[in-house]
């Protein structure tokens, strides 16, 4: 059984094992994967300080999402699933929980920039994609889509 609970500042180091393996999923080059570890790697005063909810099964964390405030808006800044519990309805459980918690946080939409692999995942909840985040990675253009969904 699978159950959703905040998640507290000593998981930091399995949360970033799991991103890390979530995002070499899409098989993102090695290089890029090292250029992406910061951006990649949870800090336990990053649990401190954005809402993150784990999904954890016998013990384990599988996957976990995190909320992140800016001034104007409130983002879904983590989704992610360990690749061996991809395509179970994991993912679908935690955004649902992250726009309860959203809605409980008072926001009105929540903003995703999400990866281009992730958008139809994206789609699939009812967020629409409203933008494009232009980036680089190691000289390849990159384009993230920006999305958003009403609460």
């Amino acid at each position: 059984m699978t159950t959703i609970q905040r998640a507290i500042p000593e998981q930091a180091a399995e949360l970033t094992t799991l991103t890390i393996a979530a995002k070499r999923h899409w098989n993102y080059s090695e290089k890029w994967i090292q250029i992406w570890l910061p951006l990649l790697t949870i800090s336990p005063e990053y649990i401190r300080e954005n809402e993150t909810w784990a999904a954890v099964q016998n013990g384990r964390c599988i996957a976990y999402y995190s909320l992140k405030s800016d001034s104007e808006f409130l983002w879904l800044d983590n989704l992610w699933v360990l690749p061996e519990f991809m395509g179970q309805g994991i993912g679908r459980e935690l955004f649902h929980h992250a726009l309860e918690r959203s809605r409980a946080l008072g926001a009105a939409t929540l903003k995703i920039e999400s990866d281009p692999n992730a958008q139809s995942f994206y789609e699939k909840m009812g967020a629409r994609k409203v933008g494009e985040q232009h980036t680089e990675v190691d000289g390849q253009p990159r384009m993230l889509p920006l999305m958003k969904i009403g609460l």
